[in-house]
């Protein structure tokens, strides 16, 4: 509904760990197999097999987290022909997967460039404020503490599902709630598809509150006709363990040390003192 591309809140620590987060998000993503024939739109069948071993090995999956058990056979990487065509072999596995691990490794894995752009401009804008106020140590251990609720929360809705959960979505669905509780007045410059891009500041209670109500709202399947392939119920599940951390967080965190020398760009700060 709405496109952010910048907030007016200006940050007074350089956000070091939100910059790795989207480094190391990018350089995962370009070396999922897969990535360079999708680039000229030509992926055939020895592209997905490895593709699909890729991410048996990585991704978390509901079936293994909530039993604690793997498969016995797995894609190999390999293409093969069986009574129904071709197809991608499969293996007992030659390597250990620790379920609980995989939710970790799946928050840097993404199933297109669209995905991982979305994910990594919400990441961009709304990131730096929270680590800002957070502490960077503090905030890694945040995003990470979203990323698993999301991820174990929607596993437990759909305990039976075999289909791999991937994406930053959960862990950055708790650094917008968390966002909207820390600075639901901080103003955010979104794009409005109205016959054309309108721009619009708004406040971020309205924009993060849009956002939160489309992902309920989703997560029925109501409203989109492949709701099934997106992981709507981790986005609200991570944003409401976002919420309930930076409540008590609110009030036991301090505004971050006043800066020295000249800052330029996000980290200034016009228009006088702090205000939380």
């Amino acid at each position: 509904m709405v496109i952010p591309v910048h907030d007016v809140n200006p940050v007074r620590r350089t956000p070091w760990v939100t910059y790795a987060l989207i480094a190391v998000n990018v350089l995962v993503f370009l070396r999922t197999p897969g990535v360079a024939s999708s680039l000229v739109g030509e992926s055939g069948l020895a592209d997905l097999c490895r593709l699909e071993a890729f991410t048996d090995r990585w991704a978390a999956v509901p079936r293994e987290l909530i039993h604690d058990v793997t498969p016995r056979l797995v894609a190999t990487g390999q293409t093969g022909v069986g009574p129904a065509g071709p197809g991608c072999l499969l293996a007992p596995p030659d390597y250990v997967k620790s379920p609980p691990l995989s939710v970790l490794t799946s928050m840097f894995l993404h199933g297109s460039w669209l995905h991982l752009l979305g994910n990594m401009l919400f990441l961009w804008i709304f990131g730096d404020n929270i680590e800002d106020r957070l502490g960077h140590l503090r905030y890694l251990l945040f995003y990470g503490v979203c990323g698993y609720a999301a991820a174990y929360g929607f596993a437990l809705a759909d305990a039976g599902s075999g289909t791999p959960l991937v994406g930053a979505s959960g862990a950055i669905a708790g650094v917008l709630g968390a966002y909207l509780v820390l600075f639901p007045k901080a103003r955010v410059w979104v794009l409005v598809p109205f016959l054309f891009f309108l721009p619009l500041r708004l406040p971020s209670w309205a924009v993060l509150g849009l956002w939160f109500v489309l992902q309920a709202v989703y997560s029925y399947g109501t409203g989109v006709s492949q709701a099934g392939s997106v992981a709507y119920l981790a986005h609200v599940i991570g944003f409401g363990t976002g919420i309930l951390l930076a409540r008590p967080l609110r009030r036991h965190t301090c505004p971050p040390p006043e800066p020295h020398g000249p800052q330029w760009g996000r980290q200034a700060r016009p228009g006088g003192p702090w205000r939380w």
